[in-house]
């Protein structure tokens, strides 16, 4: 009985609290536009703060008519502003707060609204357009779709401290891509911008830096103007070491650190420079201290990864400033039991975030530990380094999942530590785990990280087979995802190179022959030169050599055929000529190369090229071919004379090449022993 009391209950309650709404949204209907006016005031004072009165205001169909409202010249100046402030106010509620306000049209009528000549009203409409902008529902190609709107927004920019602090945050939040990027530019965002820099106004000062933070960001385009951009005689990039200074505030330093180092990585500074060894890096260093914010330690590190990524010697630097390898590891122990954050709201939403942390930290040890031996092993010897990646690889957030990868693909780089600590820990359990199932950015790094696990001196090969790594990898080299493929044939590669009869037949028949020679045809020249780098391996030691080629000889020298007929790059036809040698040196297997005068020609052709890499390749065939000490070798000798074979090897041993020299000189041997 209860149950059915509780429906009708719910109803009256809802509609008690819209009816306690409704007198708010009839007043906008008022014949007499003074008390529209205050009616409009009254509702402001209503929402500001109270979630529950936006939604129900949103529900009632107050936004179409507060539009309606705001596009009228008729309504007066006053009470269109008036309407702007409360739109934003609505604005500041919840995600469906924005999407219904989006759905109404808010934006075309805000952008309208701003080629008014009242100032006030001007700023009301940016702002409540920058708090729409702000959220992540709102599709930013809305500032774009009318090509006069960027323009006049940086005409706006002239107009008042208010005008520029709201315009450089929707630019800020509406630059999402390379194009968003070129817009700006070319409408002169850096002229525009760059002055407001040194503005009397703390807000604009940051709302300026954080637009050239996400200008600069993977553009060259950009990097390269804003180095020689100056700002009241000082270049701008001085502007920025100054903005780093330790006694300016936190958010100034690390965005004015992210400027730097997205011009760095653009290619417009030196890695060597002082602003970026003495300035930048030391900055960004300090941010990860444990005296700074969650948020702050987080964006510290990652620009930080970001910087040092492609760079050794930054990353050499780095790992000596400040202690920066132990003090990330702090990053795993936070918020700690006897945490110094008193404040109860900020500890709450520190334990929401604390994966944020350890995602920074992976990111950030992945990116120290990308070249140096030395790094890598300080890294490893960090306390519980390794548990911390292995229950990383199984965290249920996916961006730690893919942190922790990138750390373990960094680390795996080392032959010292894939004899050790990784076998130690057993990494190559939640690895091959995380390969059963995960997201594509994922599958690509952990695949990475098992190719180097699949090298020979690797103890973890063993079981990593044992547990039907096989069949997972094959799977991976029919993925739609090129990486992916490269990597499930690299990993097949590995797993062949010096393997036994056994294991090669396995990859043969999990592999299938027909996918074997549709990725000899694959669009992608790196997973072809992958593949034949797998034949090759394959295609090694002569019982091995003789017992593929019986089984699969027919296609796999239509294959070589193709390719060497084909329109590929020195390094695809030297791998080719490569696996022809190998053939050469089976002992039943070389006679499917001596009864195809097809490919005999070929050798001939690549023995004559002027690639000296292709000469040498297509030598060492003929080589293998000629050699004194096997059966039927006199017959071949003769056989390849008659061919001319001995003319050109005679030539070749005039090279001035010495290796091709010494290699037809051998050869050559063969004829008069």
């Amino acid at each position: 009985m209860a149950c059915l009391l509780e429906a009708p209950l719910r109803i009256s309650v809802l509609s008690e609290v819209t009816a306690s709404s409704r007198h708010y949204v009839d007043r906008l209907f008022d014949p007499d536009p003074q008390k529209v006016l205050l009616g409009v005031i009254d509702m402001k004072n209503a929402v500001i703060g109270n979630n529950k009165q936006k939604a129900n205001l949103i529900v009632l169909g107050a936004v179409p008519r507060l539009l309606y409202l705001l596009q009228q010249d008729s309504s007066g100046a006053e009470l269109r502003t008036e309407c702007a402030v409360v739109l934003g106010s609505l604005a500041m509620g919840t995600e469906n707060n924005v999407k219904s306000l989006v759905d109404c049209h808010i934006i075309p009528a805000l952008l309208q609204g701003l080629l008014s000549q009242d100032l006030k009203f001007i700023e009301a409409c940016l702002r409540c357009l920058r708090t729409v902008f702000i959220s992540t529902v709102t599709p930013v190609q809305l500032l774009y779709t009318d090509a006069a709107v960027i323009p006049h927004l940086m005409s706006l920019l002239s107009r008042s401290r208010r005008t520029q602090e709201y315009t450089c945050q929707i630019f800020c939040h509406c630059c999402k891509t390379p194009d968003h990027q070129t817009i700006l530019y070319n409408h002169g965002a850096i002229q525009n911008i760059a002055h407001l820099l040194i503005s009397s106004s703390y807000k604009v000062q940051m709302q300026a830096l954080k637009c050239f933070s996400v200008l600069a960001y993977e553009n060259p385009q950009v990097s390269m103007t804003l180095v020689n951009v100056l700002v009241d005689g000082e270049l701008l990039s001085q502007v920025f070491v100054r903005m780093m200074q330790r006694d300016k505030p936190i958010e100034m330093q690390l965005t004015a650190a992210k400027c730097l180092t997205y011009m760095c990585r653009a290619g417009a500074i030196r890695t060597d420079d002082n602003c970026i060894v003495l300035k930048t890096l030391p900055c960004l260093v300090r941010m990860c201290s444990k005296e700074r914010l969650l948020e702050e330690r987080v964006d510290g590190a990652e620009t930080l990864a970001y910087l040092i990524e492609p760079d050794v010697e930054l990353q050499r630097i780095a790992s000596i400033t400040d202690h920066l390898i132990a003090m990330l590891a702090d990053y795993f122990k936070y918020p700690s039991s006897v945490s110094a954050i008193t404040d109860i709201k900020r500890l709450d939403h520190d334990l929401k975030h604390a994966h944020e942390l350890r995602q920074a930290a992976f990111k950030l040890y992945a990116s120290l530990g990308a070249n140096d031996e030395d790094i890598r092993k300080k890294i490893i010897e960090t306390e519980n380094m390794m548990d911390r990646i292995v229950s990383g690889l199984s965290e249920s957030s996916i961006k730690v999942r893919l942190a922790a990868v990138r750390c373990l693909h960094s680390l795996s780089r080392s032959v010292q530590q894939l004899r050790t600590s990784f076998q130690d820990h057993a990494v190559w359990k939640p690895l091959m785990k995380l390969l059963q199932n995960a997201p594509e950015e994922v599958l690509v790094m952990a695949s990475s990280t098992l190719c180097n696990l699949l090298l020979e001196f690797s103890p973890s090969k063993e079981p990593i087979l044992e547990s039907g790594a096989i069949d997972l990898l094959c799977s991976l080299t029919q993925s739609e995802s090129p990486a992916l493929r490269v990597n499930g044939i690299w990993a097949l590669m590995n797993m062949a190179f010096q393997a036994e009869q056994k294991i090669k037949m396995d990859i043969l028949r999990a592999l299938s022959t027909e996918q074997l020679f549709r990725l000899l045809s694959d669009p992608d020249v790196n997973v072809l030169m992958k593949t034949l780098g797998l034949l090759r391996n394959l295609l090694s030691t002569r019982p091995h050599i003789d017992q593929i080629m019986s089984s699969h000889g027919k296609q796999i020298m239509q294959a070589v055929t193709l390719i060497l007929e084909g329109e590929h790059n020195i390094e695809v036809k030297e791998q080719t000529l490569c696996i022809l040698a190998n053939i050469g040196d089976g002992t039943t297997a070389k006679d499917l190369i001596m009864i195809n005068d097809d490919v005999l020609q070929k050798i001939k052709y690549y023995m004559g090229h002027s690639n000296v890499k292709l000469q040498l390749a297509a030598t060492f065939c003929i080589s293998n071919l000629i050699w004194n000490e096997e059966e039927g070798s006199q017959e071949r000798q003769d056989r390849l004379r008659e061919m001319g074979f001995v003319d050109i090897l005679h030539k070749l041993t005039q090279s001035t090449d010495p290796s091709l020299c010494d290699r037809a000189k051998t050869a050559m041997q063969q004829y008069l022993a």
